[in-house]
């Protein structure tokens, strides 16, 4: 272990570097802290200005952010942008994802210096794209894509294994070196992981795809404490590097695997449909539903009592990075986005259920402007998270200016 090794938190001290770590991380931006405060946000929806219409309760995202959208492997080598998070997802009112995407983008939009009446143009091209997207149930093509998208998706279709290797573990293949992204562990931490490899739902994960063998040997090479996210800070997360050896190939294949604690979801449920109890089958069912191609290389277990869910992750897995946009940019990038989330939705409702959703979610809508359900509780939103946001950098600066007076 070098010295810089032992400088970072030790698995006892974590506790105050990741809260520290995620304060200044929710300073960075406006859409970084709405991206962090989704409790604060279904809070303004418990007693909203304007009703938001009620539609056929199914499984949603629940916090459905721009960042919350990405390239995705299917079964089939296709690449697809997909949601890909699901630490919300509950069966809920698929409004609140539209609500929650309009939010996002308006943010973005503000980032970008784009005037409120982009913004309104952009709200209503998001519903109307989303309701063409319900009852057109042609899967979102890579050719309407954005242009920020599509390079994107040319660069996860070119990414190898050693290409991941090197975005995620700084190059290493063998092990996951220390330093500002991955921790230190316990030997308890190792063993619990150990366990989890040793697992049939560990192998069930791992054989299932890519034609690998069913029960082939898995050996642990490396595992750390990943410092990831931005609420799941402070949470248990860890990266681990496995070895999978068929019985019938020369060398082994290598993988890595996203384990996360499941956490209680924020987004209320709707509908008498019973949720798992557990949470970490919650978010893996939810996933399944809304993104098979990633629900489908995910399993829930658990570590210390607690629950959590393992994800592999593939080389053309990717959080794309949204530049500043253009008016005719963020108007292909909400509409885009729209036909995924109409996608997710809609592939769960029967084709009477979508045409009577699709007229609940246009009703009132018009040229002048999108319906007051989405309008007003977006601007409401974005007032809302204004103020917290600034609030919230005042009592950061607050506590850095009293820690420099304590040194």
């Amino acid at each position: 272990m070098t010295d810089r090794d032992r400088s970072l938190p030790r698995p006892s001290t974590r506790a105050a570097p990741l809260a520290a770590r995620r304060n200044a991380k929710m300073a960075r931006s406006l859409a970084t802290y709405i991206r962090g405060s989704t409790k604060g946000f279904y809070h303004w929806l418990a007693h909203p200005p304007v009703p938001v219409p009620s539609g056929p309760p199914i499984w949603i995202c629940g916090d459905c952010h721009v960042g919350n959208f990405g390239p995705i492997a299917a079964p089939d080598d296709e690449i697809q942008i997909q949601i890909r998070d699901f630490d919300q997802t509950t069966i809920g009112n698929p409004a609140h994802d539209l609500i929650r995407l309009g939010l996002s983008l308006a943010a973005d939009a503000a980032t970008s210096d784009l005037s409120g009446v982009t913004t309104a143009y952009m709200l209503q091209h998001l519903l109307e794209a989303y309701a063409t997207g319900l009852t057109r149930r042609a899967k979102a093509r890579k050719a309407d894509s954005p242009k920020s998208l599509r390079k994107v998706l040319r660069v996860a279709a070119n990414r190898s294994w050693k290409q991941l290797c090197k975005d995620r573990i700084n190059g290493s293949q063998n092990t996951i070196p220390l330093g500002k992204w991955f921790w230190p562990i316990s030997r308890a931490e190792r063993d619990e992981i150990a366990r989890l490899v040793a697992s049939e739902e560990m192998n069930s994960l791992v054989t299932c795809l890519r034609d690998r063998e069913s029960g082939a040997k898995l050996n642990l090479l490396d595992a750390a404490y990943w410092v990831k996210g931005c609420s799941s800070l402070g949470r248990l997360r860890y990266a681990v590097l496995l070895a999978v050896k068929d019985k019938s190939a020369k060398s082994p294949d290598y993988c890595l695997i996203d384990i996360k604690q499941a956490v209680h979801s924020a987004a209320p449920v709707s509908g008498r449909q019973r949720l798992p109890k557990n949470a970490a089958e919650r978010v893996v069912q939810g996933a399944r539903h809304l993104s098979p191609a990633i629900g489908e290389r995910m399993q829930h277990g658990h570590m210390f009592g607690r629950q959590v869910f393992l994800r592999e992750l593939r080389p053309q897995d990717l959080k794309p990075k949204i530049p500043r946009l253009s008016p005719r940019e963020v108007l292909g990038l909400a509409g885009f986005l729209a036909q995924v989330l109409a996608d997710a939705h809609g592939a769960q409702m029967q084709p009477s259920a979508r045409r009577a959703w699709k007229r609940k979610v246009m009703a009132h809508s018009s040229r002048r402007g999108p319906p007051s359900w989405l309008w007003e509780n977006v601007v409401g939103l974005m007032a809302l998270h204004q103020r917290s946001y600034l609030e919230h950098c005042g009592r950061l600066r607050r506590s850095l200016e009293a820690r420099a007076l304590r040194t």
